[in-house]
């Protein structure tokens, strides 16, 4: 039967307590991670958020009643206990930050019972994630995810701190917004007083923190959670939350700036970790060219080799017929690996192709000098020799080549390098790679759709030197747009923003609005902007993801309270999940069968 607290006031958490405190009376509780009985003396380790203590129960000290109700202990008790600290005796445990005390304890109330867990409460559990996720108030008591999430609350701390000592302010912006679909789809919430019409949830504050330029406020950040209905990987979630920030009176290097100090500032306070300042930069061709990625992983080297002039008019119809087409022919060189087994080699060819690759052309130097290769017959001993010396082709490498467009040859490339990287351990741990990716292209070619789309969004602002292009050549247009990268994952990105009203227009024509249509999906904004709008350009950074690396996690869903799945599910609480057809009538919604939706 559980028992009262009345009386009891906790105080310490159990790893406060040192051998600075033996001798005192505490009073302590939490949760019984294991009791063991050892003839005649109980051990119980005692879990609170803090870590572990160990308990000593002894009738001498807790009289028989208390000792039998130790005796009934069994793991996730929630207990209360009252005792004197000592120094341990025996040998110390030094696995544990208390592991020179313990607590001899003299009064024992058990607060709440506990079935037994489905799994163990315990670090790096081998349970299914399935598992763990369907019972996460229970997953979330394990050591490892409440340090992950004690260290994301201390991270947000510092970020705060930090914008707020560069005289930005913290300002909530709307979570019921307009729908302005132009990206990832809209998660819609219908609207009971408004029949028919719809909120739309944040896919990020652009909007308003724009408008709140317009309105003076020069410098405004805010933790804001977002939306986005899309496909789900390790690093994203139908929710997450942005250290979102917008300035006035700035350019490209002064948000950059500032936002260098944060990225410091937290890295060291965090992990006692020097981040070199300045973060180097590199456009994006180059690193489109050399990593096949706007994102690269720059911890380690096997970048890609453009060997288009080197292979032209050779007689491989392979590599000739993608230059023929425009494309390109590049390749990867991974040094001492010349005698990858057949079967390797095959499934790496597989995997290319799930990346939009026709094949995968290799070429073997084995130790002895001479060559095995896919393609080899088509070539001249001369062409080989110059294909090998323009990849830095050694005895005991092996060449991968693929040739088709260039953006398919990126990211075919780009991928491989990065498998072949994780299959042979070639990314070195405990490494902090940051980069910035600037100079984006300002638009992108839909097929799908037969127009060109904003790549970042329809309000970032073209390079100076590339404006006179937006009429001629707007595919040639880069923008004033910059990611911030760590070992080979966006972190965030941001860009100077629109302000003058002949470019924003311009933009909108290009994307294809009609005047009538940007002003029905933007007006609010393109009004503001009529009242006298400052330069103004920002950035917002993926909390989630930024936790995740910091602390070596594999997904996003190890530091966050409450994850879905890739199917954007809530094993837990079962949402999404149907509502009352109450509900539905008064919001005028009448649900169609799904084969009649599809």
């Amino acid at each position: 039967m559980a028992e009262s607290m009345a009386g009891l006031k906790r105080t310490h958490r159990c790893t406060e307590l040192s051998e600075a405190n033996i001798g005192e009376t505490v009073t302590v509780m939490g949760w019984v991670q294991r009791s063991r009985n050892k003839g005649g003396i109980i051990f119980t380790d005692l879990r609170d958020r803090s870590g572990l203590l160990q308990i000593i129960f002894e009738d001498k000290d807790i009289g028989e009643e208390g000792f039998e109700k130790a005796y009934r202990l069994r793991n996730e008790f929630v207990i209360a206990v009252v005792g004197k600290v000592c120094k341990r005796e025996g040998e110390a445990n030094k696995a544990l930050k208390t592991g020179e005390i313990e607590i001899r304890a003299n009064e024992l109330r058990i607060l709440s019972e506990a079935q037994t867990p489905p799994f163990p409460i315990e670090a790096d559990s081998k349970t299914k994630e399935e598992l763990r996720l369907k019972y996460r108030y229970l997953d979330l008591r394990r050591p490892d995810i409440q340090k992950n999430i004690i260290l994301r609350s201390n991270i947000v701390n510092v970020i705060r701190n930090y914008f707020l000592g560069e005289g930005f302010l913290e300002i909530e912006t709307p979570i019921l917004q307009k729908s302005t679909p132009e990206g990832a789809r809209d998660y819609l919430v219908p609207s009971r007083i408004h029949p028919g019409n719809f909120y739309a949830l944040p896919q990020s504050p652009q909007l308003f923190k724009q408008l709140l330029m317009c309105s003076g406020y020069d410098r405004y950040f805010q933790v804001a959670k977002c939306f986005r209905d899309e496909d789900l990987r390790a690093d994203r979630q139908p929710e997450f939350t942005q250290i979102d920030l917008e300035m006035s009176f700035v350019d490209v290097d002064d948000v950059i700036a500032v936002n260098e100090g944060a990225v410091s500032k937290v890295f060291k306070e965090i992990l006692n970790v020097d981040v070199p300042l300045p973060i180097k930069r590199m456009t994006w061709k180059e690193a489109m060219d050399r990593f096949g990625s706007d994102k690269p992983d720059t911890r380690f080297g096997m970048e890609l080799i453009d060997v288009s002039e080197t292979v032209n008019g050779c007689g491989f119809g392979v590599f000739t017929g993608a230059l023929d087409n425009g494309g390109s022919v590049r390749g990867i060189n991974v040094k001492g690996q010349a005698e990858m087994p057949r079967k390797k080699i095959d499934a790496l060819v597989e995997f290319a192709k799930g990346y939009g690759a026709k094949g995968l052309a290799y070429l073997c130097i084995l130790p002895d000098g001479t060559y095995k290769s896919s393609f080899a017959k088509f070539l001249s001993e001369a062409e080989i020799n110059a294909l090998v010396k323009a990849m830095g082709g050694e005895p005991g490498d092996i060449l991968f080549f693929a040739a088709d467009k260039t953006n398919i040859v990126w990211n075919v490339l780009g991928a491989l390098r990065l498998e072949i990287a994780k299959i042979y351990n070639l990314i070195p741990e405990g490494r902090f790679d940051f980069l910035w990716v600037t100079e984006f292209p300002l638009l992108e070619w839909s097929d799908e759709e037969n127009r060109y789309k904003a790549m970042h969004h329809p309000f970032t602002m073209p390079m100076d030197e590339d404006v006179r292009f937006l009429d001629s050549d707007p595919g040639r247009v880069r923008a004033k747009a910059y990611d911030i990268v760590l070992n080979g994952t966006e972190l965030g990105g941001g860009s100077v923003r629109i302000h003058q009203s002949d470019i924003q227009e311009k933009m909108f024509e290009i994307l294809g609005f009609e005047k009538e249509d940007a002003y029905s999906r933007f007006g609010f904004l393109l009004n503001a902007f009529k009242y006298g709008v400052p330069p103004h350009a920002g950035l917002a950074y993926g909390l989630d993801r930024l936790v995740m690396l910091m602390v070596g996690a594999d997904s996003i869903r190890e530091v966050m309270a409450f994850p879905k799945v890739k199917d954007a599910s809530d094993l837990m609480s079962e949402a999404p999940n149907v509502v009352d057809e109450k509900q539905l009538e008064e919001l005028g919604i009448m649900l169609r069968p799904v084969n009649e939706v599809n």
